[in-house]
C-alpha cells in the first residue's frame, strides 16, 4: 500500500475581528474548522476552496494569497493531512443555500471566542491559521503552480 497524505485546503476569512468558521458534525462529535475540506478528482486548490466555502457556508470566496501550507500528523487515527491555507476576498452570501452535509452552521467568531474553544476545534491548524494570519503571515498565489 502507497502511504499518501490527504490533501485539504481551508479558507480563512476574517470580517471586523471576527472569523469565518463551521459547526459541523465529525466522527469526534461536533467540531469547529474554517470552511475547508479535501482536493477533489481534477481541481485546482483555488477552485477547491473556492467550492469548499460555499458549499460549507454558503458565501462565495476568491482566493487572494496563500497564507501556508500545514502538515498535521494525526497519530492516533494514522493519518496525515498538508493543509494549504487561504485569504481572500468573501463574496455574496446565498441565503437559503443548503449547506453541505454535516455542516451545522456557518457562525462569525473571534479570536477570544477560538481561543476558548481549543477543544472542540477540528485540528490544532483552526488556530494556527488564525494566529498566522493575525501576525501577517502571506505568500502570492504564484508560489503555486498548477500544470
Amino acid at each position: 500500500m502507497i502511504w499518501k497524505p490527504n490533501t485539504t485546503v481551508a479558507a480563512v476569512i476574517e470580517k471586523d475581528g471576527r472569523f469565518l468558521m463551521v459547526e459541523e458534525e465529525t466522527a469526534d462529535g461536533i467540531r469547529i474548522n474554517q470552511p475547508a475540506g479535501h482536493l477533489e478528482d481534477g481541481e485546482t486548490l483555488f477552485d477547491a476552496v473556492r467550492r469548499e466555502t460555499m458549499e460549507e457556508t454558503a458565501y462565495e470566496f476568491t482566493p487572494k494569497q496563500l497564507l501556508g501550507v500545514y502538515h498535521w500528523q494525526r497519530t492516533d487515527r494514522d493519518i496525515t493531512y498538508l493543509r494549504f491555507a487561504f485569504i481572500g476576498e468573501l463574496g455574496q452570501h446565498h441565503v437559503g443555500k443548503s449547506l453541505d452535509k454535516g455542516i451545522i452552521r456557518a457562525v462569525w467568531m473571534n479570536l477570544k471566542e477560538l481561543k476558548s474553544s481549543q477543544a472542540v476545534h477540528r485540528s490544532p491548524q483552526v488556530l494556527k491559521c488564525v494566529e498566522d494570519y493575525l501576525s501577517g503571515e502571506a505568500f502570492p498565489l504564484s508560489v503555486l503552480t498548477h500544470l
